[in-house]
């Protein structure tokens, strides 16, 4: 029987962190938003102090509803980004016990996509800033592991949800598009096969120019056809190239 008290175990538990791989695009190149480590004064004991990893940190038991909430919390406390619990898309637990030096922790790891945006560190980070995907550093505890797997995923996303208009601005290029697709996937396409691909799918509308265009040179604009893209879900549509 368990005995009155604070905790009903005596056993140790482990302590649970949520951590955030946060994409953005800057119109030519995938980004991932990093933190630098600062110094943690409420800590008995520090680790990876001034190097650079994943936002993120420890699930507040009581005021955390899910762990989707810590995450939220702890981007907006450590970068100034305010996104909400169905921003983040759950990638997976990570428990290996020597994770982390201090204790034992358990992190359970999240993607989010959002427009690049100023950030600002704040708590215990002393930098905030993104990097681009082919020049992230090395990263504390197994954050470079995280954000493999991150990656992989938001991969394999992409083919059925509309991951790559979340990343671009309202109105964009076809060019900008084909660039976001081939940083994700890491591939190249052609240009015009692509182009055709995209207005195959009719999932792109052409934005009318306010003012008449002058030549070729000038680039079309085009918006994210959501509604129909939701539609061509509904039946099982997924973006194959």
């Amino acid at each position: 029987m368990a005995t009155k008290g604070k905790y009903i175990y005596e056993y140790p538990h482990p302590a649970v962190t949520a951590d955030c791989v946060v994409f953005g695009y800057d119109g030519k190149e995938l980004k991932v938003l990093l933190i630098k480590r600062g110094k943690e004064p409420e800590a008995s004991a520090t680790a990876y102090v001034g190097e650079w990893a994943l936002p993120g940190g420890f699930l507040e038991v009581e005021k955390d509803k899910t762990i989707a909430h810590t995450a939220a919390r702890e981007l907006k406390e450590e970068t100034g980004l305010r996104l909400t619990v169905k921003d983040f898309k759950e990638v997976g637990t990570f428990s290996d016990i020597h994770r982390d030096p201090r204790e034992r922790v358990i992190t359970i790891a999240h993607y989010a996509l959002v427009k690049l945006a100023q950030v600002e560190a704040s708590t215990d980070a002393d930098r905030a800033d993104w990097f681009s995907w082919n020049d992230i550093p090395h990263l504390a505890f197994d954050h470079d592991k995280i954000l493999r797997v991150a990656f992989s995923r938001l991969k394999r996303d992409i083919h059925f949800e509309p991951v790559g208009f979340d990343l671009l601005p309202e109105v964009f290029t076809l060019p900008q598009l084909q660039n976001l697709y081939e940083s994700i996937l890491e591939v190249k396409f052609d240009r015009r096969n692509f182009a055709n691909k995209m207005k195959h799918y009719a999932i792109l509308t052409e934005v009318e120019s306010p003012t008449p265009r002058r030549g070729t040179r000038t680039p079309v604009l085009y918006r994210f056809y959501k509604e129909n893209y939701d539609r061509l879900k509904g039946s099982g549509f997924q973006l194959e190239f």
